[in-house]
């Protein structure tokens, strides 16, 4: 993994933050807001937090997935990494979100395999599972997701809270 992969979520709370305040301000809720994308260690981190609007307007999996590729052709490193960050907020004006993220690694391959799943998720390969995101069953794939343990790092906030 990338020895800053840590360093480069700044970007990710921060605009889930703004995300968050922004619901709870509107609806006098409390407000959950997520973010999350694939970083690739030979790309610098990149899409990161673009990883939707990776090949720019008009947004389609597709087009990212085609760049991802494009821009690793000739490079033997891989590794890649999905992060989640979730932010909660109690108020529109709390000064201290509840931050969780969840980080899952994998490598990039050139050929998509499976069906399930959406996004990058036909590319990116797990070798503990020995198969793509997108040929995970969903049980798994929610269980040991960035997703997934972004929210049960969240649900373990709370609980101290209660």
């Amino acid at each position: 993994m990338c020895r800053n992969a840590r360093s480069r979520i700044t970007p990710f709370w921060k605009m889930r933050w703004k995300k968050a305040r922004h619901a709870s301000h509107v609806t006098g809720l409390p407000a959950l807001a997520d973010d999350s994308g694939i970083c690739v260690e030979a790309l610098g981190g990149k899409p990161g937090v673009l990883s939707a609007r990776y090949a720019v307007e008009p947004k389609s999996d597709e087009r990212n997935n085609a760049k991802l590729i494009e821009k690793l052709q000739g490079k033997d490193n891989r590794r890649a990494w999905y992060y989640c960050v979730l932010v909660l907020v109690r108020h529109a004006d709390d000064p201290q979100p509840l931050v969780a993220d969840g980080m899952w690694l994998g490598e990039v391959q050139d050929t998509a395999a499976g069906e399930g799943g959406f996004g990058y998720d036909p590319y990116f390969y797990l070798p503990e599972f020995g198969c793509t995101v997108a040929q995970l069953a969903a049980e798994d794939k929610n269980r040991v997701s960035h997703r997934g343990k972004a929210m049960q790092t969240m649900l373990g906030k709370l609980r101290e809270l209660a």
